[in-house]
């Protein structure tokens, strides 16, 4: 049985959302992000810098950047990213990683499925990745979404941990699967995080139903069963692994105390582009949901893989100038 460990303060991170592109691979049930190849489905290089310019003046510390898996696979993108004179969508990537670098802010990206090479070669520039497992079930919300094999996600979590990339992993609950599911998949987490020791957040996400996809008449998970789910991560994951929600999506005022360690990313400029219809919370929300919990501001890269060391030597210099940064902000 866990020796059950005091409350921590609720930490969340001040960041910018820049979706380097919208074309995916994958065609998930509840998914609205995903278009096809068209104009405007590749974020241009001048947004992209003119967006983490003023990230930077806002005081964000990470530039989450994602994109959908694999769009070289969809007819057309190619010649795309070639015209905008890059090889394909990672080189992109690591170059406006360090862009993001040059303007003082720390990268993470969730590209979907990479294999070991291709994250390897993103670690360069990033202080931390992600890739959501969302569930060990095989769901009908997945039926044409290869990246969304268990098998497939499961084995990248685990390659990020041999490469010792601070990690960020989570669950989608109500996407079809049971409570049974939802624990074998929290349990595998924890058995891959005994394993390498690489997983400092996991993200316990409700589905959202979106307008004009397979999913949008689909029921929500009910807030007593979510809260349930929550009290289960805690439970089941280590004490060094943050349970975190999105405060957009669910009223964390009634979900902090069933478990919940992190409020995520969460931005002053940019909106979230996977839910565009739910606002991120603004910093006085934040302190009310905090309450007597209290409220930190934390970087990208948790503290416990800042002092292993687990990151490049490129962007040593800028941990510790942001780290100075939010100790002046939160004494």
């Amino acid at each position: 049985m866990k020796t059950m460990m005091p409350p921590r303060p609720l930490t969340f991170s001040r960041n910018v959302f820049l979706p380097l592109t919208t074309v995916c691979r994958n065609r998930c049930d509840y998914c609205c992000f995903r278009t096809p190849v068209q104009p405007g489905c590749l974020m241009a290089e001048g947004e992209v810098l003119r967006t983490l310019e003023r990230g930077s003046a806002l005081g964000c510390t990470e530039a989450l950047f994602t994109f959908g898996e694999k769009p070289e696979e969809e007819p057309g993108f190619t010649a795309m990213i070639r015209a905008a004179g890059y090889s394909d969508i990672l080189q992109y990537c690591h170059a406006m990683c360090g862009a993001a670098i040059d303007r003082g802010i720390l990268p993470h990206t969730n590209a979907g499925i990479l294999s070991s090479g291709e994250m390897a070669f993103l670690r360069e520039v990033n202080a931390s990745m992600g890739l959501m497992l969302e569930t060990t079930a095989g769901v009908p919300a997945h039926r044409r979404s290869l990246g969304k094999k268990p098998e497939v996600r499961i084995r990248m979590i685990e390659e990020a941990g041999q490469l010792r990339i601070p990690f960020t992993t989570g669950i989608l609950v109500g996407i079809g699967e049971t409570m049974e599911d939802r624990e074998e998949s929290l349990m595998l987490i924890r058995d891959l995080h005994r394993r390498y020791g690489h997983i400092q957040e996991v993200i316990v996400q409700n589905f959202c139903p979106k307008e004009g996809t397979p999913m949008a008449g689909a029921p929500v998970p009910a807030p007593d069963e979510f809260c349930v789910t929550l009290s289960l991560a805690r439970d089941i994951l280590p004490d060094d692994v943050a349970v975190q929600i999105a405060p957009n999506l669910a009223d964390a005022r009634d979900l902090v105390a069933c478990g919940v360690d992190d409020l995520g990313g969460i931005s002053p400029l940019t909106i979230d582009y996977v839910n565009p219809e739910h606002p991120w919370p603004q910093l006085a929300s934040l302190l009310e949901i905090a309450g007597a919990r209290g409220l930190r501001e934390r970087l990208c890269i948790y503290p416990q893989y800042v002092e292993m060391g687990w990151f490049p030597r490129r962007i040593e210099a800028l941990i510790r100038r942001l780290e100075q940064q939010i100790r002046e902000r939160y004494p």
